[in-house]
């Protein structure tokens, strides 16, 4: 009971700490989210303003071509979802066991018997450089 008592206490003061490093990184990405719906909504709203003084004064050539701006509540991107999916996928990328720089984790791989359990190094033989081949020969 102690030991199950300490290693969820050491899963709580991880879980607390990656919050409280991924915390300022979470904000900048949720304010450029927001910097980006600001400023397509911007766009929109000038667009729509210099529209209704074209209308005013049809004597003058229409502004250069410009992409359509289509800003509605189906395709902001600072939603409580998009929030959400980032704060998720931050916190995927800090708990991963796979880091560039850093050596390969040995992970568990079952046989294609489905009886004898490994690690992927358990197959490295000798100074002979191991290739895992990810791929479809569909």
């Amino acid at each position: 009971m102690l030991h199950s008592l300490g290693v969820h206490t050491l899963q709580l003061l991880t879980q607390v700490a990656a919050c409280i490093l991924l915390f300022p990184r979470f904000l900048l990405t949720a304010l450029m989210l927001w910097l980006l719906d600001f400023l397509c909504i911007r766009k929109k709203v000038l667009l729509m303003g210099s529209r209704a003084e074209e209308e005013a004064s049809p004597g003058q050539e229409p502004p250069p071509d410009d992409p359509p701006v289509c800003v509605s509540d189906s395709n902001r991107m600072f939603t409580l979802e998009s929030l959400k999916a980032v704060w998720h996928g931050q916190k995927l990328d800090f708990f991963k066991s796979a880091h560039v720089g850093s050596s390969a984790p040995n992970l568990e791989v079952i046989q294609l018997d489905g009886q004898k359990r490994l690690r992927i190094l358990d197959y490295a033989r000798g100074k002979r450089p191991l290739i895992l081949n990810f791929g479809s020969c569909t």
